[in-house]
């Protein structure tokens, strides 16, 4: 692929490509064959129409699809191989494809004015000691001991502080008269524990006393600050009954509870504890180091992040959240959230993640950072085995999604993150 970059000013660029006529050719042959399979002309069965054919009577479709195809994908390498960072999505004008022939095409876009990250000897950097004590391994080890209690049946009162209570319920919100009733949502074998700092405010009580086939309904109004949006400020009848106690019995902390988790003692136990400890110390203490750096790498750009990658970060993490209630169960579309509102709360935070974005982009292009095929190879099959998936399939997938240059970027942002670091003044203690 040949590839011709213009500097028309500071930040306004332009890319001349030319695509040889052996890939056009590889990419319309692939093209022709998908329309043959799903083509249907009079007179030919489907997927007997010959090739001359399909490509006489598809010919502006195919070309169209393999010119929407090759661009993207011929536009980021360049940007990549160039290491160039665009603005927006870059302006392809000039476009010229025929069978036979190369394909050429010219992309202009803009960058951001020149960066100067400084000296990175003087990003001062406070990294603070690591310090577990007694006390924390044993809360550590009262909450592995929790995991390992054991649940006995209450037949012979009612229910307490600590106790499980099973049930049927069937919860609605409590409307105004001028609103439509609430569609009621029916939970089979809930179990609740009396006391969990996760049951809502005032609930707990109206489970207190209750016995074996009790029924009871009662209303809970949450509060206004209440951390899920959805209840906030709402009120909540519920309806139970009772098919069930349960009494949590706790192992007791000696060395049969460690030779249940496959140690040969409880102390045993305790310095394994106090090694997760440590590492998780470890990993929070590099990650306030490394948001510490990024605070003050941002604070070197010195004009205004470029509004179309603001508005990009915006709507990025304004669709993280929206995952974020789906994979809680919770319909985005139901929620009394004002979008519009909370996606503007989101620019200050994003400016700043902008900043920090060029100015990592500059630090590997003045350092020459860059990421090998392997790296990216070893990200993709990373996020397949998450997936469960395999990584050709997922590779293809991001090849197609235009994602590829997105890990690349990233990989090399994460390279100037640890440059910046081993050349950074950083203070202990």
């Amino acid at each position: 692929m040949k590839v011709e970059f213009t500097d028309v000013s500071e930040t306004q660029k332009s890319v001349a490509v030319e695509i040889p006529t052996e890939v056009v050719g590889g990419e319309i042959e692939r093209v022709a064959k998908q329309y043959a399979r799903s083509a249907r002309l009079p007179g030919f069965r489907p997927g007997k129409i010959p090739a001359k054919v399909i490509r006489q009577r598809f010919k502006q479709q195919i070309l169209h699809d393999v010119a929407h195809d090759l661009i993207p994908r011929a536009v980021e390498s360049a940007l990549r191989e160039r290491g160039v960072e665009p603005v927006d999505t870059p302006n392809i004008t000039d476009v010229t494809l025929e069978e036979g022939q190369p394909l050429t095409f010219t992309a202009a876009f803009e960058t951001t004015p020149p960066i100067d990250p400084g000296d990175y000897g003087t990003l001062a950097l406070h990294r603070a000691p690591i310090a577990i004590d007694a006390a924390q391994v044993d809360r550590s080890l009262e909450r592995l001991r929790e995991n390992f209690a054991r649940f006995e049946p209450i037949e012979d009162r009612g229910a307490e502080q600590g106790d499980s209570v099973v049930m049927q319920m069937t919860r609605r919100v409590v409307l105004p008269e001028s609103e439509a009733g609430a569609e009621p949502e029916k939970l089979e074998n809930v179990a609740v524990e009396i006391g969990a700092p996760a049951n809502p405010p005032g609930f707990d009580e109206h489970l207190l006393g209750l016995k074996t086939n009790d029924e009871k309904t009662f209303r809970v109004t949450f509060p206004p600050d209440y951390p899920v949006d959805t209840l906030a400020g709402r009120e909540l009848e519920y309806a139970v009954q009772v098919t069930g106690l349960r009494r949590k019995v706790l192992p007791n902390l000696d060395d049969e509870f460690a030779k249940d988790l496959e140690y040969e003692s409880l102390d045993a136990v305790r310095q394994k504890v106090d090694e997760n400890l440590r590492q998780e110390a470890q990993r929070k203490q590099q990650r306030d180091l490394r948001q510490e750096l990024l605070q003050q790498l941002a604070t070197r750009v010195t004009f205004d992040a470029p509004e179309p990658l603001v508005r990009r970060e915006m709507d990025r993490r304004v669709e993280e959240f929206v995952r974020q209630l789906i994979d809680q169960r919770v319909d985005p579309s139901r929620t009394s959230i004002n979008w519009e509102e909370m996606r503007e709360q989101q620019r200050d935070p994003a400016t700043e993640t902008v900043k920090c974005a060029l100015v990592l982009d500059e630090i590997a292009r003045r350092e020459q950072l860059a990421v090998e095929d392997a790296e990216i190879d070893q990200e993709i099959e990373r996020f397949a085995a998450g997936a469960g998936q395999p990584a050709p399939e997922v590779r293809q997938r991001l090849e197609q999604e235009g994602a590829i240059s997105r890990i690349y970027t990233g990989l090399r942002r994460e390279k100037a993150i640890d440059f910046a670091l081993s050349r950074a003044t950083i203070h202990e203690g």
